[in-house]
């Protein structure tokens, strides 16, 4: 069954927790049972979800925008051959940058808010989406480009019946990975400039070395980006297979 391997996984990672727990003890650990008490705890207070709201909301901007803009630079790039070639080295440079370097940068443009949260996950997402949406539409068969041709499709035909079924598998693939860093960017977009969010209630944990929140906390987003990225994946798994 296709649902069993990652429950075993899930399985054998709290089993490890456990035993991890059961050797180091509570001085830098809780157990997963008492953590997913917490976890519940902190759910159920009303104070908490007005953060959550927040950071979902920092979230989703965030990472619209770097989907929208990633796409916007990588298929024109993806087209244009010589322009490609010029700029993948450049976004492969801002790709590797560490954007923590760029935060007080994103303060003095946005200020201390929610548009500086959503700027710095955005700014994580983009580079990834843009290079794995060039390599697509570059990687296109040259086949249906020259079928394309002798047909004479317009250009809505030619990216509905063309650019889009054979761009698509590899542009999701990109959006995974954007997925992933655009969160990452807007948790520490939280907790280095923000009243509010599950970013700023972990810098806040961490500043006052309350290991249950800690964990809480991490225990909530964990789950929401495993969930999440385990319906891209199946959705990038079903696009790549191979049709019979």
């Amino acid at each position: 069954m296709k649902w069993r391997d990652p429950l075993l996984l899930v399985v054998l990672i709290f089993l490890l927790w456990e035993v991890l727990y059961l050797l180091v003890g509570d001085v830098a650990l809780r157990s997963p049972v008492a953590t997913a008490r917490n976890l519940g705890t902190l759910l159920g207070d009303a104070r908490f979800m007005p953060h959550v709201r927040e950071t979902l909301l920092a979230f989703i901007q965030g990472f619209a925008i770097a989907v929208l803009v990633g796409l916007l630079i990588g298929v024109p790039l993806g087209a244009a051959r010589f322009a490609g070639e010029v700029a993948e080295p450049i976004l492969v440079a801002l790709y590797s940058i560490p954007k923590v370097t760029l935060y007080p940068v994103i303060l003095l443009v946005f200020g201390i808010g929610m548009p500086a949260k959503v700027a710095f996950g955005a700014i994580h997402g983009i580079v990834p989406i843009s290079i794995f949406a060039m390599n697509a539409v570059r990687n296109i068969n040259p086949t249906h480009l020259r079928t394309a041709r002798v047909m004479r499709l317009s250009a809505s035909s030619f990216a509905l019946k063309i650019l889009v079924p054979a761009a698509l598998p590899e542009i999701v693939t990109g959006i995974r990975v954007g997925f992933s860093l655009a969160l990452i960017g807007t948790l520490l977009g939280e907790m280095f400039g923000s009243q509010r969010g599950l970013g700023h209630l972990l810098m806040q944990a961490m500043s006052l070395h309350n290991i249950e929140r800690i964990l809480a906390l991490t225990l909530l987003l964990v789950a929401f980006a495993a969930g999440v990225s385990g319906l891209l994946l199946a959705l990038d798994r079903h696009l790549h297979k191979e049709p019979q």
